[in-house]
């Protein structure tokens, strides 16, 4: 496996650069999904802005499923690397990208029949319903190529091409910020025009991915799949905390969505949405870093590499906690001007916001430890630890935060809810490291 690029000797420059793409892929793809919500807040309305909130969980379920698939898969398309069964490897990783499709044509189909009960099941007023529809009736038609984008993106990095992964998703966020201006502005298609946008950014990668792999006969590439029933139930189960993360993220959008509509109304809502995708936007640092080099723990916990191991594990631990003192700081100081990206400054939505985000900036201190430890025991497929954790972080400790915090201290409870969760978690993933380090040799 010399020809491997996953098989190297790893110092922090080496290990940087090969996360840096990955890193940066997702920062991009943080972007074009914050670009909907900018150019909807400035050319639509604030009331459109709280309909993509509304509709927000129907695409975090679909994403988790795309995530679980491609996390947990990775881990067996890798580890079948690093033992040396390179054919098992492309027909395991042919089968989870057909599993994928047929999993988005499903969504689809379901979707555009049920549309009009989701939407009320989601919580939307009469007022929200028309923007929601509108943005989620074009969202379903792109749902197939967002799942296949999001396993090709992981992939990429599998099959050692994290530049292709990274290129592809710059061109996509470049062409969704375009064409999410093109179709709201000068063709007046309002909250449509940024579902379009963001359809066809999808498109980029699923398309290009499709006719790499066709085309490749390097280390991973299609052949005609075996249907091994196992190996989907192992990617669904080793994946599943990115499932569960996705799902409880799915629930506790509904629950701020829902609190705040009773506490202040729409304007709530557009608050909190602004929150909760500049969150998403400063996370994906840790996100892309954890994805990055998630093949290579999983690939030296196949090939038995235990210095290796302990190596990548220092390195990434001293990344981790620079990066939460760096983001930490440009929510601290940034935050006003981010939600000015979305709102006046004059308006009721911005003065929600910012005084928001002094407080929820300091659950990024705790957050980078937190996903890397999810992420690191789906690598090593550890499914069962990788899902408790991720279910205590995203909703048992998030929820119920959610459910009490407001009832003690108002909308200052709705901005502690995130904080306290996560500074909970930092030490419960503390603690997990800790146990299992040396089983798995980190």
């Amino acid at each position: 496996m010399n020809d491997n690029i996953l098989d190297q000797k790893w110092s922090a420059a080496s290990l940087l650069r090969f996360a840096f793409p990955t890193i940066v892929m997702m920062i991009f793809m943080g972007l074009y999904t914050i670009v909907d919500t900018i150019f909807v807040a400035q050319f639509v309305n604030t009331d459109a802005l709280s309909s993509i909130n509304i509709v927000c969980p129907i695409i975090n379920i679909t994403v988790g499923l795309a995530t679980m698939i491609a996390t947990g898969g990775n881990a067996i398309v890798s580890r079948k690397m690093g033992a040396g069964k390179n054919q098992e490897a492309k027909e395991d990783f042919t089968l989870l990208i057909i599993t994928g499709a047929v999993i988005g044509f499903l969504i689809l189909l379901g979707g555009t029949i049920w549309i009009d009960n989701i939407i009320y099941a989601l919580g939307a007023s009469n007022l929200l319903f028309p923007y929601c529809k509108d943005y989620l009736m074009v969202l379903f038609l792109f749902i197939p190529a967002n799942i296949l984008q999001t396993l090709f993106s992981n992939l990429f990095v599998t099959a050692g091409k994290p530049g292709l992964g990274f290129g592809l998703s710059v061109l996509a966020g470049v062409a969704n910020i375009i064409l999410d201006y093109i179709f709201i502005v000068p063709c007046g298609l309002g909250i449509q025009g940024a579902a379009l946008g963001t359809g066809f950014g999808y498109l980029i990668p699923t398309v290009t991915g499709l006719a790499y792999f066709a085309r490749n006969k390097g280390t991973l590439s299609f052949t005609r799949p075996k249907l091994k029933l196992a190996v989907i139930g192992e990617s669904c189960f080793n994946g599943s905390s990115e499932m569960v993360g996705q799902l409880a993220t799915a629930v506790t959008t509904f629950l701020f969505n829902r609190t705040m509509m009773n506490l202040l109304g729409e304007d709530g809502v557009a608050a909190i949405t602004i929150i909760i995708y500049s969150q998403f936007l400063l996370n994906t640092l840790y996100i892309g870093y954890s994805m990055g080099i998630a093949p290579i723990i999983g690939f030296n916990y196949g090939n038995r590499n235990e210095v290796q191991q302990k190596k990548v594990f220092s390195i990434s631990m001293r990344f981790i906690a620079a990066a939460s003192v760096l983001i930490f700081a440009v929510s601290m100081f940034g935050g006003s001007y981010i939600v000015r990206l979305f709102a006046d400054d004059t308006s009721e939505v911005y003065q929600i916001a910012a005084n928001g985000f002094t407080i929820f900036s300091y659950s990024f201190l705790f957050c980078g430890l937190n996903n890397f430890t999810s992420a690191m025991f789906t690598a090593l497929s550890n499914g069962k630890v990788s899902a408790v954790l991720s279910f205590l972080r995203t909703f048992g400790l998030l929820a119920g935060g959610i459910l009490l915090l407001p009832h003690i201290w108002g909308i200052t409870g709705v901005w502690l809810a995130v904080p306290v969760a996560e500074g909970i978690m930092f030490v419960v993933s503390a603690i997990c490291l800790i146990h299992y380090r040396k089983k798995y040799s980190y």
